[in-house]
């Protein structure tokens, strides 16, 4: 029992009576039958719960001993709950320690906090963390370049980074920039430094920096001079010019990649070679062979229309040879019409769209799309009118398979909320498999339409029990001056359209410590994409709802049973004490 006073026009004292809420019938029904109705719970019987109920088969009885001691050290120092109850000391866990156990984060959280995918297959196969503009500190037009947001987004586990390149005022060294804007300068240099720095303090599999590239030649072999002297032997590059197949993440741990187009001259080069290769040896380039190659040129190829005579051909001096070398996954931005670039034979190679061209394109070209991220890499980007840093929704990409869904991270919204959810998945390491559906091809060679009305496949239900922390983490008035908040659930879910759904609990008048004790069922016809968005709100009866938490977790690594849910803030930190308990279920 406990009290909360507020003043009422500096003069009026309400005083709030509360009771910290004890274990909900559920938690105690369990404790009961995995207890063998006995007052304690024993190492042993915890096994038993938590691999039958809990689904955590791995589990071992050594585990156990350690949770059982764990709980009974954290039950002694927590303050949210009565100090008068009884200890389980030898006997194994209360009830209340129990419940104290399964509404504690560290040891029952809902996702798995170590990599489990399968990391050996291509980089292709993968959802990779990306970033946006990753130099920007707010807006897309008037705000600094640093390497500060690098640094947070690597701490965060982000693994692609963009760079955008031009030249100082001098022409005689790189700034990383938003061009043509009056976005303030950053060094490459320091920006390097930094990205060797944190590279890896958040996950140890491949960081991938996509440069946008508007240098002269001498300035690019700069730039490889910079990266070789600042990553040493981390940095990765392919010893031939190009790949049938992408290397694995696995095989990447603790590498950084560069990712961008490579040089005009290069390109020419190669292209004449790839035709040469084409023709008997004793054919040599004839005008008429010239003349197609120019024309190529103005049809849209990434060499801008360039003329080539063909002594130029055959003794083209590559600018920046050392700048191309260090490139291991060449990109390209289309030109003339997107559907000629989805063709997948040939060297892999990255492609970025912006959302929308890949709206308008996936409208009639969508299995084309599917097709082309089995063995390439899609890039996708905001449109450049999100000027004040904002996002799209992300599963416009990921059901094409579009594995560098690239987003503002310093910006704020649900959708990086999703962005920040999807990739808690794997353990947090910023490669996230993509499913099944989208590497395969049927026994007619047909791949996944995503516009295709499916079946449910599964159905989610989630039971919100109760929350608590946010008396530790706010001030007494932070949500209502007069009296203690009134705090409700919002559940959702977030995924493909047919699987999209919003529901909510009822409000909690003037509590501290809500129990809702409510249930919700969620039908899903694509689960393997679905996320889990729960964001808590404090109800104002004259003004808009206070924001109290949110968080947004991978339907696919939901753990079953009870589980203790953590909540971030807009800006995606985590909260240090605000957290719910939940019950995850499927059928």
């Amino acid at each position: 029992m406990g009290t909360y006073n507020y003043k009422m026009f500096k003069c009026f004292n309400r005083k709030f009576t509360f009771t910290l809420p004890g274990p909900p019938p559920d938690v105690k029904e369990a404790f009961s039958k995995f207890s063998s109705g006995s007052n304690y719970m024993s190492a042993d019987q915890l096994w038993r719960f938590l691999v039958l109920h809990q689904g955590e088969v791995n589990c071992t009885l050594p585990d156990c001993d350690r949770i059982v001691d764990k709980a009974l050290e954290l039950r002694k120092q927590n303050y949210d709950y009565n100090e008068d109850h009884s200890m389980g000391g030898g006997g194994g866990l209360t009830l209340d320690e129990f419940f104290h156990f399964l509404f504690h984060n560290d040891l029952n959280n809902p996702l798995k906090s170590h990599v489990h995918h399968d990391m050996n297959a291509p980089l292709s196969h993968y959802f990779i963390y990306t970033g946006h503009n990753s130099y920007l500190t707010g807006n897309q037009l008037s705000s600094d370049c640093s390497d500060v947001p690098i640094i947070k987004a690597l701490q965060r586990g982000v693994r692609v980074i963009e760079l955008d390149l031009w030249p100082n005022s001098a022409k005689d060294d790189i700034n990383v920039v938003h061009g043509r804007t009056l976005t303030s300068p950053v060094s490459l240099i320091k920006c390097l430094k930094s990205i060797n720095k944190y590279a890896f303090c958040k996950s140890h599999y491949p960081v991938i920096i996509t440069l946008e590239d508007h240098l002269t030649p001498d300035l690019q072999e700069k730039v490889a001079e910079m990266a070789i002297q600042v990553f040493g032997e981390t940095l990765y590059y392919p010893e031939t010019d190009s790949l049938d197949e992408f290397p694995s993440p696995e095989s990447l741990k603790g590498r950084i990649l560069i990712s961008t187009n490579p040089p005009k001259e290069y390109l020419k080069s190669k292209r004449v070679k790839d035709r040469e290769k084409e023709l008997p040896e004793e054919v040599s380039l004839s005008p008429d062979f010239m003349a197609e190659m120019e024309a190529d040129d103005k049809n849209g190829s990434d060499l801008d229309g360039a003329d080539l005579n063909a002594s130029e051909c055959k003794s083209c001096q590559l600018g920046a040879p050392q700048y191309k070398r260090l490139i291991t996954i060449h990109a390209g931005k289309p030109k003339g019409q997107i559907k000629d670039h989805l063709y997948v034979d040939g060297d892999v190679r990255r492609l970025s769209l912006s959302e929308d061209e890949l709206v308008r394109t996936f409208d009639s070209h969508g299995t084309d799309i599917v097709r082309f991220t089995q063995k390439h890499i899609l890039r996708v980007y905001p449109r450049g009118t999100r000027v004040n840093s904002s996002n799209y929704r992300p599963h416009i990409g990921w059901i094409y398979g579009a594995q560098m869904v690239a987003f503002n991270m310093q910006g704020r919204g649900k959708s990086l909320w999703y962005m920040h959810g999807m990739f808690r998945a794997n353990g947090g390491c910023g490669y996230v498999k993509k499913p099944e559906f989208l590497l395969q091809k049927d026994s007619e060679g047909e791949v996944f339409d995503p516009k295709r009305k499916l079946p449910v496949q599964k159905i989610i239900k989630v039971k919100v029990y109760m929350g608590s922390g946010w008396s530790k983490d706010f001030s007494r008035t932070h949500f209502d001056a007069f009296s203690p908040p009134d705090f409700y659930t919002k559940v959702c879910i977030v995924g493909v359209p047919a699987d999209r759904a919003k529901k909510r609990t009822k409000v909690i008048l003037d509590n501290w410590f809500p129990v809702w004790n409510r249930e919700f069922e969620f039908p899903l016809t694509v689960p393997e994409l679905a996320l889990l968005r729960i964001e808590v709100r404090e109800h104002d009866k004259h003004e808009k709802d206070d924001f109290a938490g949110q968080t947004c977790l991978p339907i696919p690594e939901l753990g079953t049973g009870f589980r203790s849910v953590s909540l971030y803030d807009k800006k995606g930190q985590k909260l240090r004490s605000v957290k719910l308990l939940l019950r995850f279920q499927f059928e």
